[in-house]
């Protein structure tokens, strides 16, 4: 696979977490943590997820809307895992991400990047995702 993520076309966003980098790789890749974080929005859960953190292995998110109105399975496979440094993954829709874990002295340096899809404008993809990384962020430092 060449390396998408230096097109021109990528987003990227990052954040930082204070805690220790075994905690953030759990807390990012458990599906019992997943389920707590990953949504961009107070009105929108993650009432399921599956996980298989193996290169070729698969994941199931489940997104919904709390009333139950809209819902879809975010799913994919992992193209490469370097624990506790890099997860590389492939979407349905053919699109890829790549999440870098750095830890600098009391946090980690989460970096996400990922190719955009076509429908939404490239700030609304920005604002959703790092959304859903503020959510992760408050789940870490808050336990």
């Amino acid at each position: 696979m060449r390396d998408r993520f230096m097109d021109a076309n990528a987003i990227s966003i990052e954040i930082r977490i204070e805690s220790l980098i075994e905690q953030v790789w759990e807390y990012f890749t458990m599906p019992e943590h997943i389920v707590n974080w990953n949504f961009a929005s107070d009105e929108w859960c993650c009432p399921s997820a599956e996980n298989d953190l193996r290169t070729g292995g698969k994941f199931v998110w489940r997104m919904e809307s709390k009333d139950g109105s809209i819902g879809f399975d975010y799913t994919g496979i992992y193209r490469q895992i370097v624990d506790k440094e890099l997860i590389v993954y492939e979407i349905s829709d053919g699109r890829n991400f790549k999440i870098e874990f750095l830890q600098e002295r009391s946090k980690v340096r989460l970096i996400e990047i990922f190719e955009p899809e076509e429908v939404n404008t490239i700030d609304i993809q920005k604002a959703g995702w790092f959304a859903i990384l503020e959510n992760f962020k408050k789940y870490v430092e808050g336990k």
